[in-house]
């Protein structure tokens, strides 16, 4: 009975088993879990391993720690909310509330053990500085992006192709490499780096004295220099074994400039302190060195890995990681390649790092200040036929029945000004007006971006004969929504934290109010991805950026008009439409926000959709005012000519 209710109150960890030659094998983000599992020795979860053919994790158990509470499901029986979600995933106990994706399950492990025992401090330090560690999402952050999916997909590549032993290092392990070499610039260095220097001095007075050779004396001064950050990291670890770091430095050090220090070098994946980021890459690392040392020409690239195979060696020192290991099967001290006097890997070495070296510095390179006003670049486009048009609203007196509804649905309940509620109504009005114009029963309707629900919790109570579910990735925002729908009881409602990438769920309507920057972006590709309507209310041109997924401008009549900077002008001057600017100086950031918009319905067209660009009324219930509606007309796979979409939005 113990056992029994349990389950019923544990939350659900539910981890992807995959096959090779037909039989079960633990893909990277599996394992990757496990082994936090096992370093928190985290016992809050059921975890369900899944199948997706009839099989066993019996072959397994090695991999399992031992303390795990696991069973093995089919795919087809997961819970609706985890079928829509790429695994890893976690069910909550009330099976409303999922978190999806390799960042997001490991930091919600960590907080749950944390939660359970706020004595752990070396787990709580594995979110990092600020608690930020792997918190912004993929799509935006580059360093997210090699740690969570791009080093786990090339390794199990890697893995999946055991017969070509003819294989180069894999780009983002390159650009690991590069990273680890780089400096570390950590809060507060100042003091270490006085240290460092004052032990190299320490170092050098005794080689002077018992004349070293310089050689000699050079290669002592480094590994000196290593043992201090080493010591510094382990500290941070609470570890009673290693001495203490000296307190105060002499005069002559403490006089020494900032820019004069000597730079530190990484001892862990972020800098100076093991993170969660070494907890996702230690698996990635050890199933490449073990697949390299049983391929003689692969193993004969870790010459040009030398800090990578420093890290490796230094996580293993990492008190509890040894034990973690052993208990997911990893067996971390695996033969490796000599690291001294060996020169790095250049391009000529290997042409396929030079790829990601100049995509790195496009992505790194400061954007050179824009000078001058937006008037050139929208007279270039009038003068190529490209004017903002705005299509009228429907029902610009639409409005919900605000008196009737309850109080937990009204922005008036929540945290914010009467004022600041009054347009909260007004922008919901505009959005939940378009949807039920939209909606059919038995749709499904994903508010993404959902922030604490204003939008997805009207549609579910409006619409009680839809399917409403919020995506969001803050976890804060989703568990006060989750409270407010608990409040009404709804019951047609779903909640999920995750990036978009991670929902793959079939849906009718995307709806997103105020998505800043590319998420506008992200949540049209989904939408038009499933095939599905959306209204959505665009916030922040001036973030929009070239991003991984996206390059601006976006449609064919944009690209031939303008350059990637003169579109950068028209989404900084987009957001020039706060109400204390002069008017004319409003009406121009008005300008600039339908001629963004109106390249971003263009390209949507091209997939078969007809794009309205409105206005929400009044006006002035925000600064961003814009929506963009989308219909798709055509089904999928059939030819759409400009003139065929044209004449049928017309009609």
């Amino acid at each position: 009975f113990t056992q029994i209710k349990k389950r019923l109150t544990s939350p659900s960890l539910y981890l992807e088993v995959c096959f090779q030659n037909e039989e079960p094998r633990l893909p990277l983000h599996t394992s990757i879990v496990l082994f936090l599992l096992s370093y928190c020795e985290c016992k809050f979860f059921k975890v369900y391993l899944v199948f997706k053919k009839p099989s066993s994790s019996e072959s397994l158990r090695s991999q399992l720690p031992e303390h795990l509470d696991s069973s093995d499901v089919q795919s087809e029986a997961l819970p609706q909310l985890v079928r829509d979600c790429r695994l890893p995933a976690v069910l909550d106990e009330t099976g409303q509330l999922c978190r999806a994706g390799l960042a997001v399950v490991l930091r919600h492990i960590i907080n749950k053990t944390i939660e359970a025992d706020p004595s752990r401090n070396d787990v709580l330090a594995l979110l990092g500085f600020k608690k930020t560690c792997l918190k912004a999402c993929a799509e935006v952050s580059r360093w997210t992006r090699l740690c969570e999916i791009e080093i786990p997909s090339a390794v199990e590549e890697h893995l999946q192709n055991p017969a070509n032993d003819d294989q180069q290092v894999p780009l983002s392990i390159l650009t690991l490499e590069r990273r680890l070499a780089e400096p570390v610039r950590v809060h507060n260095d100042d003091k270490i780096r006085r240290r460092k220097l004052q032990e190299q001095r320490r170092e050098e007075s005794a080689e002077s004295q018992e004349n070293l050779d310089s050689e000699s004396g050079l290669g002592q001064s480094s590994q000196a220099c290593d043992g201090l950050e080493l010591r510094a990291a382990l500290a941070k670890l609470s570890v009673d074994s290693v001495p203490a770091l000296a307190t105060r430095e002499n005069s002559e050090i403490r006089k020494v400039k900032t820019a004069d220090l000597p730079p530190l070098e990484h001892v862990f994946a972020e800098g100076l302190y093991f993170t969660l980021t070494d907890v996702v890459l230690l698996p990635c690392i050890y199933q490449y060195l073990v697949r390299c040392s049983l391929q003689a020409r692969a193993a004969a690239t870790l010459h040009h890995l030398p800090h990578l195979l420093r890290w490796y060696g230094r996580v293993q020192e990492v008190p509890g990681v040894l034990r973690a290991a052993k208990a997911c099967g990893l067996l971390l001290s695996i033969p490796q390649a000599p690291t001294s006097g060996l020169p790095i890997l250049s391009a000529e070495d290997n042409p396929t790092s030079l790829p990601v070296e100049e995509e790195e510095g496009r992505e790194m390179a400061p954007e050179v200040p824009f000078v001058g006003g937006p008037r050139p670049t929208m007279t270039k486009l009038k003068e190529n036929g490209i004017e903002a048009v705005f299509t009228p609203h429907p029902c610009p007196s639409w409005t919900l029945p605000w008196e009737s509804l309850p109080g937990a649905i009204n922005p008036t309940e929540g945290k914010m000004s009467n004022i600041r509620a009054v347009r909260k109504m007004q922008q919901l009005n505009n959005l939940v007006a378009m949807v039920t114009e939209l909606a059919r029963p038995g749709y499904t309707i994903v508010d993404f971006c959902s922030g604490t629900g204003h939008v997805g919790i009207v549609l579910a109570h409006t619409l009680p004969d839809c399917q409403v579910i919020l995506i969001e990735n803050k976890e804060e925002s989703l568990v006060r929504a989750q409270s407010r729908s608990a409040e009404l009881g709804l019951k047609n409602i779903g909640f999920i934290q995750a990036n978009l990438d991670y929902f793959t769920g079939p849906f009718h309507i995307g709806v997103a109010l105020h998505a800043c920057g590319v998420a506008t972006d992200m949540v049209m590709e989904h939408c038009i991805q499933a095939g599905a309507a959306f209204a959505i209310s665009p916030c922040c041109y001036g973030f929009i950026q070239n991003a991984v997924k996206f390059s601006f401008p976006k449609s064919k009549m944009f690209q031939d008009t303008l350059t990637s900077k003169e579109h950068m002008i028209l989404c900084r001057f987009a957001d020039q439409t706060a109400v204390q600017l002069p008017p004319d100086r409003r009406l121009i950031g008005k300008q600039c926000m339908g001629l963004v918009d109106l390249d971003r319905s263009w390209a949507a067209e091209t997939h078969g959709y007809s794009v309205q660009v409105m206005t929400m009324e009044p006006e002035s219930c925000s600064p961003k005012n814009n929506m963009l509606v989308g219909r798709l007309l055509q089904k999928r796979g059939l030819e759409v000519t400009a003139g065929q979409l044209e004449e049928a939005v017309h009609n």
